[in-house]
């Protein structure tokens, strides 16, 4: 299993046979050498979106155009399916998708989830974050949110190992928030924060997540830098 950082919340996830696209934010990305776009996407399979603010579904419909399905929240979903005739698989919270092997849940965030239509906030279907279950193990992706109650029987009944935690305050949980959480409700084994740095409102330092998870590891790779899970 491969997991490469995209810049702020995006990730390119290489599990069983998907290659899935989470979240990417390419082009106009500051933080995203526009270079390597076509590196980024390579042998690609999925997109996979946790709502439908511009940060989240930047690249989205670009490459739905260029052949790759997407994967995300009905609403949103099944609209751009009749507004822009790309494929698309549209499902909802409790749901499970497969992809290329690849089991794919979607579970509860808590956030905000708009679209800028001609200068004005569209409501874009409701905020997720998603288990994804592949090569023995299972990742959560908590998509933008904060601490929520529900983390609680997330954590009990699908017991991921491995948490891609978004950790940047102002919109979402900061470090020390995120930490709490997965302390509190989960059992991971390895941390990976997101979301973060990308512009001044969520500058934040990760070694505040690493000295509040003491046991377990905390990976915080480099812009397109891939680590192996």
């Amino acid at each position: 299993m491969k997991l490469t950082w995209l810049g702020h919340a995006g990730f390119r996830l290489e599990i069983e046979g998907a290659v899935i696209l989470i979240d990417p934010w390419l082009t106009g990305n500051p933080v995203f050498p526009e270079e390597r776009r076509a590196e980024a996407i390579a042998g690609a399979t999925h997109v996979l979106l946790t709502h439908g603010h511009s940060d989240h579904t930047g690249e989205a419909l670009a490459l739905a155009r260029e052949g790759l399905p997407l994967v995300g929240i009905y609403d949103l979903l099944s609209w751009w399916e009749s507004q822009h005739g790309i494929t698309a698989i549209g499902f909802n919270k409790g749901g499970t998708v497969e992809l290329n092997g690849a089991a794919v849940t979607m579970v509860n965030a808590t956030h905000s989830s708009s679209l800028t239509v001609e200068g004005r906030p569209v409501y874009a279907g409701h905020e997720s974050g998603y288990m994804i279950r592949g090569e023995g193990r299972t990742i959560y992706v908590s998509g933008d949110t904060d601490i929520m109650a529900d983390m609680e029987w997330m954590g009990e009944l699908h017991r991921p190992e491995i948490g891609i935690l978004a950790a940047g305050g102002h919109f979402t949980m900061d470090m020390e928030r995120a930490a709490w959480a997965a302390k509190r409700y989960f059992d991971f084994k390895t941390v990976i924060p997101c979301h973060y740095d990308t512009f001044p409102p969520i500058r934040q330092d990760p070694e505040v997540m690493r000295r509040a998870l003491p046991g377990v590891q905390v990976l915080t790779p480099k812009v397109m830098e891939t680590v192996e899970l």
